[in-house]
């Protein structure tokens, strides 16, 4: 096998590995996504909740009562962390992107060597 191929085999696994692990970042963002969905949800629920409501949390499989504003807290703070955690996925899925887009360049400039 010549030179030549070998870096196109190379490239090409390459780009696959690439390939796989954008498509993971990607569900990640999606799973994210939801998530944030979610949380929003609870927190537009609880503004029409008053104080005084009782609010419960599932932990296991029991319902324990949980006070409001630690309730609230508790969605504000998870909304906040699952936003971090979007911009940094969002951040290595244009790295990954840039990188795919080098890796393409190269292959296609050495498939034009090879013919």
């Amino acid at each position: 096998m010549s030179d030549l191929n070998k870096k196109l085999e190379t490239l090409s696994l390459q780009f696959s590995n690439r390939q796989q692990t954008l498509n993971d970042f990607i569900t990640s963002r999606s799973t994210l996504e939801t998530q944030l969905q979610e949380n929003k949800i609870v927190q537009d629920e609880f503004s029409q909740l008053s104080q005084q409501d009782k609010i419960y949390k599932l932990t296991g499989p029991i319902l324990l009562p949980q006070d409001y504003v630690e309730a609230s807290m508790n969605v504000d703070k998870r909304i906040e962390f699952i936003e971090g955690e979007i911009k940094r996925v969002e951040s290595k899925i244009d790295s990954e992107e840039g990188e795919l887009e080098k890796i393409r360049g190269e292959l296609i400039a050495l498939r034009t060597q090879a013919q």
